[in-house]
């Protein structure tokens, strides 16, 4: 990963890596942020766990719409648009807030708002990269990119999430504020040629199917969603719930706002190593096998709660689980890239994020819930079965059947 190799991406791609960095990190205290305040206004794990299910709700009702607009429409455009929204959202909850407002219900109208806007920049921003970088330096670039939004979204955010809610309240939506309004600037400065698009004169709902198509015609892709779906169930029941198992004086750990997000950063150090050595252990391994090492270290990330209360082996696992998700990322939204068209990469990037995290909301409410009935350790016990399961998918998820969608080179 010398000096060469991140000049062969290009300006353009550091532009759009600056831009994403600084998203990236607003999301990542926003994501510590606003479970912290809601802690502060309320004790039920059903309802911080509500925070997390009304962020994501949206990818279950507007993904598909989301991929359809960023297909018809200029991709950097709608990313900035998006960022725009997110930056007004955060400055009416820090006027309600500074107002003197503690409603539980502002931060769910402000989440939900928030999620929205990620349905669109997020597809719009896999969709754009393969138009800033060449088709073989995808896996390159998605590691760079991955390894700036895990950096910033899990390592950074989380803990300066931490610090500022417990400075002042007002801080945690104000700083992310700031940070997508410098993305914002900083992608203006990109200009990108997109590939010509083919005219089509067809109904919407026609359109929709061709990317729905598209993704369920092919083995490998259709078993990565739908063992991304189960997994990221069984690990937003685990993270929506964690902050109650973990902070506070009656909590099961104990631990303080800001130990709360030295876990998360934890996670962040370990899909930082994954992100950058993730197109290298693909060649060492097969691209098949580390991906059953990362549905693994998935499992051993929601599970371990259930049988420790150790700081250091949480931490650990934590850091595990980073290496896992990120490295199952870059391989896969690589593939993904490169064998879509890149008409229909919004819609197929869309209808794969549906199947993958339309299931995080419900996710998070079987978390709340399960957490109220059988208590928050048996719960995680749970997950991490469920988290295990998919490791059945690895039988069409392989080099093979991967190599022969891709096609000749």
């Amino acid at each position: 990963m010398g000096r060469g190799e991140d000049e062969e991406l290009g300006g353009r791609f550091f532009v759009l890596l600056t831009s994403s960095a600084s998203s990236n990190l607003a999301d990542g205290i926003v994501k510590t942020a606003l479970p912290l305040i809601a802690v502060r206004w309320t004790d039920s794990p059903v309802l911080v766990s509500g925070i997390v299910a009304a962020t994501t709700l949206p990818w279950l009702l507007f993904a598909l719409p989301a991929g359809l607009l960023v297909d018809k429409l200029d991709r950097r455009r709608s990313m900035l648009v998006a960022n725009t929204l997110r930056v007004l959202t955060l400055v009416i909850v820090a006027w309600v807030i500074v107002s003197g407002g503690e409603s539980i219900w502002s931060l769910y109208i402000a989440a939900f708002a928030l999620g929205s806007a990620e349905t669109v920049h997020d597809t719009a921003a896999q969709s754009l990269l393969p138009s800033v970088v060449d088709s073989s330096l995808l896996e390159r670039a998605n590691g760079r990119l991955s390894a700036a939004e895990i950096t910033t979204n899990t390592f950074i955010g989380p803990p300066l999430g931490g610090f500022l809610v417990a400075g002042a309240v007002v801080l945690g939506v104000v700083g992310p504020a700031g940070l997508w309004a410098l993305a914002v600037a900083v992608l203006l400065a990109l200009r990108v040629q997109r590939a010509p698009r083919p005219q089509e004169h067809q109904p919407w709902r026609r359109e929709l199917a061709s990317g729905i198509h598209f993704v369920w015609s092919n083995l490998s892709l259709r078993s990565m969603a739908l063992m991304v779906g189960i997994v990221n169930l069984a690990t937003s029941a685990f993270l929506a719930t964690f902050v109650i198992f973990a902070v506070g004086p009656t909590s099961i750990l104990g631990a303080s706002d800001v130990q709360y997000g030295v876990f998360l950063a934890a996670a962040g150090a370990g899909s930082l190593l994954g992100a950058l050595g993730a197109s290298r252990a693909a060649a060492v391994i097969g691209r098949g096998r580390l991906l059953a090492a990362a549905l693994l270290g998935m499992a051993i990330f929601v599970g371990a709660p259930s049988t420790t209360t150790s700081l250091p082996l949480l931490l650990l696992t934590f850091l595990v689980g980073g290496v896992a998700v990120a490295s199952w990322n870059v391989i896969t939204i690589s593939f993904r890239q490169r064998i879509t068209p890149d008409h229909l990469l919004g819609r197929v990037n869309s209808f794969y994020r549906l199947l993958t995290w339309g299931t995080i909301p419900l996710g998070a409410l079987l978390g709340g819930v399960g957490g109220e009935l059988v208590g928050l350790q048996m719960m995680f016990a749970i997950a991490a079965v469920a988290a295990a399961l998919p490791l059945i998918g690895i039988v069409w998820v392989n080099e093979t059947n991967m190599s022969h969608a891709e096609g000749p080179n």
